[in-house]
């Protein structure tokens, strides 16, 4: 991931493994890296402008000085490896005094294979350009300005031509790396009441933990045991299980089961019990349970979820914070999970096969 001018960051690129920390203090921009990941992700997956920045003006960096039209503005981007080796994309975003996307580059090999330019201000249209390697060595149409132009390409391009098939082979491969992510901050304060019963999907704050859980363990028994044993290993006591049970009004609770004894509610968990427990839930499922939008058309097995874990290790003892980083190295080393966490100390994690420790303060 790549932040040339980005709030806080100027001219940074961060490696992304299976297990990724960012480290530093406080300000020293772990969660803006996160949410410019976060940002790239929905607008891989076709999100307008306006509704994946709706404080723009916070991305400019400080010390960015308007030009003579009083524009202002800020750059991200990413490279994603695969099949069609490395994939770049950079984005170039007005944020005054009108939020639109005045550049994008898409390039593989030394090759541009896309490229949107603003010509006219007065028109929500920027001119595109993209590899054909036919009888004309490039395609130009206008694209709007507040969508990813890359987002937009398997639609565009016919995929005739074994230019234009290399061209959708990048996108493709840059918008699959993109999506689907799922930015989890779970709220203890919200996970200790029942709650209706709904979807069975994991909202970002876990608030619906109860309602998931319900479904969750009727559907895969081996996932559901493999979160008994990480809550074991995580949480004071014995615990033999963990469900969810109906109310008469219409709302689910959650249980842990000790064996002997009455059963535990979850609102008399302590805030790191809660926090792994909703951590480790994540971390065990998959885009099926969480609230995100996969990409469509893409197999089972091509997708890999990333989760952003801001304050990854916030309210754990030792062993939870442990227990977790050891799952989400497991999980990662599968291929099917990613996991971007922000921790303010990695001191714990430096060395850890399959995690990548960046720290900010240098």
């Amino acid at each position: 991931m790549r932040l040339s001018a980005f709030a806080g960051h100027r001219r940074a690129g961060f490696p992304l493994g299976p297990v990724t920390l960012f480290a530093g203090a406080s300000g020293s921009g772990k969660t803006t890296a996160l949410r410019a990941y976060e940002a790239l992700a929905r607008l891989g997956g076709g999100a307008g402008l306006a509704e994946v920045f709706p404080d723009p003006v916070a991305c400019v960096p400080q010390w960015a000085r308007p030009d003579a039209q009083r524009r202002r503005g800020f750059r991200i981007g990413c490279t994603a490896d695969g099949p069609a080796g490395p994939v770049r994309l950079d984005v170039a975003v007005q944020a005054e005094p009108e939020l639109r996307i005045v550049g994008e580059r898409l390039s593989a090999g030394g090759l541009v294979l896309l490229e949107t330019a603003l010509r006219d201000p007065g028109r929500r249209t920027v001119q595109a350009a993209w590899h054909t390697a036919g009888s004309a060595p490039v395609t130009r149409a206008p694209l709007p300005d507040d969508r990813l132009g890359t987002a937009l390409l398997p639609l565009r391009v016919a995929g005739r031509t074994d230019g234009q098939r290399q061209v959708l082979a990048a996108a493709e491969q840059m918008l699959v790396a993109l999506c689907s992510v799922f930015a989890c901050d779970p709220r203890p304060e919200r996970m200790r009441a029942p709650v209706p019963c709904g979807s069975g999907r994991l909202l970002g704050g876990c608030d619906n933990l109860a309602d998931v859980l319900w479904r969750t363990r009727a559907e895969c028994t081996r996932r559901h045991a493999q979160l008994v044993a990480a809550l074991r290993a995580g949480c004071a006591g014995p615990v033999t299980d963990v469900l969810a049970e109906p109310l008469g009004d219409g709302t689910v609770r959650a249980l842990l089961d000790r064996g002997a004894g009455p059963r535990t509610e979850l609102a008399r968990l302590g805030d790191g019990e809660l926090r792994y427990l909703a951590l480790t839930l994540v971390l065990l499922t998959g885009p099926g349970v969480l609230d995100v939008d996969p990409p469509g058309e893409v197999p089972d097995a091509m997708r890999a979820l990333t989760v952003l874990a801001d304050g990854f290790d916030r309210a754990l003892d030792v062993r939870q914070r442990d227990e977790l980083l050891r799952l989400a190295v497991r999980m990662g080393g599968r291929g099917h999970i990613r996991c971007v966490g922000a921790v303010s100390d990695a001191s714990w994690a430096a060395g850890t096969d399959g995690v990548t420790v960046v720290h900010l303060d240098a």
